[in-house]
């Protein structure tokens, strides 16, 4: 098989990453400014360099917490860990990141750039909350700087990833930032093509839709990959049906085992394996108060297929002053139907919207669970600065993510066009 690198901008946790790396993709390096997201790039990038060496039980024993993450990287050659870049990307720094590409690339020619800058100031929701609707913010032109990077390595192609809300977006002149960003890859000698795409349609448990725009150098055009759709084999109660029974405020960071083997889809998807344990699987713990709605919230759903008003609930229970908005802050990932409702980069803090299916459990997803939704693997583990387990980074992390499983489709169907 045709090795083909890449270099992978704005990373985050990965997902679009490890979807490219399990088509067969070598990364070349990865750049993300979020320190907690690259400790996590370096944990995986070790976890793939042992894997090819067959040598797993050095990672088994870091993630069961017998060593360090310190000595944990010391097992590893610092060519593959300094491949991970965290700094961000701006005029000040942009010419130390290329001398730190250029050496990892060690002469060889780059053949592909993925990767989005941050979804934050694009997005519609993100517009609406912001008094200024997010116009001079400087995430709206981190494009600039992906052209520059197109400008000196030249790949044969790129791929960018973003939200829906880049369609719509405008700055102060009522210019749209897509077309310009468009015109721009032009500029530096990009054909490019874009498809918005919906992650349920490709087999990734959750309602999610991105703009996917390919670019490739010189003036073909028709290059877009054709990705099959994959109608959904399973429902969301199959996806979480061999994970543990926890409860609000049980379970672990580290290692455990499954319940019971993995159904098939999990296991074509690249989510699960037949040994493999699962990490992050633990609950947050919740207030008497939050248990009492979700209760009401899963057996509204299970007994009448709907979902919760906020305003339906018992007055002693209703305690947000906000009473005519975000009526439906408390929603039950269903267990009956094949895909979740979208996985928000903001999960950290609405964990509401995430109530788990089973009464039984009574209580919102835990970072396994939505690692699930997003299509990581089992044994994927989160880090955090400190090193200390951190349910916020991860649920973070998790969010801002691109599902490994629709980066995977997209890469397989790259390699075509070489």
């Amino acid at each position: 098989m045709q090795r083909i690198n890449f270099l992978d901008l704005f990373s985050g946790a990965g997902g679009l990453s490890e979807g490219f790396i399990q088509a067969g993709f070598d990364p070349v390096a990865h750049v993300e400014c979020d320190s907690a997201a690259c400790y996590t790039l370096k944990t995986r990038t070790a976890y793939h360099w042992l894997k090819e060496k067959n040598s797993l039980h050095s990672y088994d024993d870091y993630i069961n917490n017998k060593i360090s993450r310190e000595d944990f990287y010391k097992l590893i050659p610092p060519s593959v860990t300094n491949s991970i870049i965290n700094d961000e990307i701006s005029n000040e720094r942009i010419n130390d990141i290329f001398t730190h590409i250029d050496k990892n690339l060690d002469g060889k020619k780059l053949d592909l750039i993925i990767g989005g800058p941050p979804c934050q100031a694009y997005s519609i929701v993100g517009r609406s909350r912001d008094k200024n609707k997010m116009q001079g913010d400087k995430r709206n032109y981190l494009f600039i700087f992906y052209a520059d990077f197109l400008k000196k390595y030249k790949p044969k192609y790129f791929i960018f990833e973003n939200v829906i809300g880049l369609l719509s977006a405008r700055d102060e002149n009522n210019n749209s930032y897509f077309h310009n960003m468009r015109q721009l890859f032009s500029d530096v000698g990009y054909q490019t093509e874009y498809k918005v795409i919906s992650a349920e349609k490709y087999g990734v448990p959750q309602s999610r839709k991105r703009i996917i725009l390919v670019g490739k150098l010189g003036s073909d055009t028709g290059f877009y990959p054709k990705i099959k759709e994959e109608p959904a084999k399973i429902n969301i109660s199959d996806l979480f049906s061999d994970l543990p029974v926890i409860k609000s405020g049980e379970g672990s960071v580290l290692p455990e085992k499954k319940i019971k083997p993995s159904c098939l889809d999990l296991l074509e998807k690249g989510i699960s394996s037949k040994n493999a344990y699962l990490t992050w699987h633990v609950a947050r713990p919740h207030t008497k108060q939050d248990l009492e709605i979700y209760k009401i919230a899963v057996s509204k759903w299970n007994n009448e297929h709907c979902r919760l008003d906020y305003n339906s609930l018992p007055e002693k229970l209703k305690t947000h002053r906000q009473r005519k908005a975000f009526l439906d802050r408390f929603k039950v990932v269903a267990g009956d139907l094949p895909y979740s409702h979208t996985v928000v980069a903001h999960i950290s803090k609405d964990g509401h919207y995430y109530i788990h299916p089973d009464i039984n459990q009574n209580r919102s997803l835990t970072p396994r669970e939505v690692a699930r939704l997003q299509t990581f693997p089992d044994d994927y583990h989160f880090e955090s600065i400190s090193g200390k387990p951190s349910r916020t980074a991860a649920f973070k992390q998790i969010g801002n993510a691109v599902p490994v499983l629709l980066a995977r489709k997209i890469a397989e169907k790259m390699r075509d066009n070489w």
